[in-house]
């Protein structure tokens, strides 16, 4: 379910009483304040706050919910605390039932929440800074495509263009994982007959990544490689691109990529 969606369910969710348990968590190994795992500590004291002011209120249901959801929150980041990028989001509940778990690769403040509906406001301010976006790298050789949201790589593609066959597609996993790093320019003076091919080659790719965008919801396209190409592919697109960099980064990492297109 795209997020987008998947936000408009949490905000229609709601039970009569106290029920939901909404969780930010600052897990960014790169923030000074959570060297050593201290992600743990603000976990630990975060649901503990929370706790003592229930046992305060004395009510038993609610008491018994939130020790449940606390049980099930604390296993959920721990059997993942291998896999933890900048921060972890979750909601839940237990009646109706409700668990919604996102591990994030952008900015979470901590903080804990007990009541009758997910808070979401800072989810949606997160979403809003780093919606489902394409960010197509355009190469004189291939043209790779990430599928992004939150600031996470859904998913990846690349197409491979031959110069001499004028023939193209996309790519299969094999020679992906035997090819991985090799995209770049052929060099700067290019052959008319080839800039032609390329520019066709390109007009292909921009229909394509305009279905790719109605297919996976992409709310922006970003546009990144050497002016010139960068210039050439964004020209082809129906709309025009949230940006445009003057910067190859086809053979850079996925999160690099994603740091340059938002972080910039």
């Amino acid at each position: 379910m795209p997020l987008s969606k998947e936000i408009q369910t949490l905000k229609e969710y709601q039970c009569d009483d106290r029920c939901v348990l909404s969780v930010y968590l600052n897990t960014n190994p790169g923030d000074p304040e959570q060297l050593n795992g201290a992600w743990r500590i603000h976990l630990k004291s975060g649901l503990k706050r929370i706790d003592e002011y229930l046992t305060a209120s004395n009510d038993e249901k609610e008491i018994k919910a939130f020790n449940e959801l606390k049980k099930k929150i604390e296993k959920e980041v721990e059997d993942h605390k291998n896999e933890l990028s900048k921060g972890v989001v979750i909601f839940a509940a237990l009646d109706p039932e409700l668990w919604s778990v996102h591990y994030v690769q952008v900015p979470v403040k901590t903080s804990f929440h007990w009541e009758n509906k997910p808070m979401t406001e800072e989810l949606e301010y997160m979403y809003k800074a780093y919606p489902e976006a394409g960010i197509i790298l355009p190469s004189f050789g291939e043209v790779r495509i990430l599928d992004t949201a939150m600031g996470s790589v859904l998913g990846e593609m690349t197409y491979e263009f031959d110069p001499n066959l004028e023939g193209w597609g996309e790519r299969n996993k094999a020679s992906a994982a035997h090819n991985v790093g090799n995209g770049s320019t052929k060099g700067d003076a290019i052959e008319p007959r080839l800039r032609e091919n390329l520019q066709r080659f390109y007009k292909g790719m921009g229909e394509i990544v305009g279905k790719l965008k109605k297919e996976r919801g992409w709310h922006e396209i970003h546009v990144s490689g050497e002016a010139d190409l960068a210039n050439a592919f964004a020209e082809t697109l129906r709309e025009k691109p949230a940006s445009c960099i003057y910067k190859n980064l086809n053979n850079s990492k996925p999160n690099d990529v994603i740091h340059q297109v938002f972080e910039k």
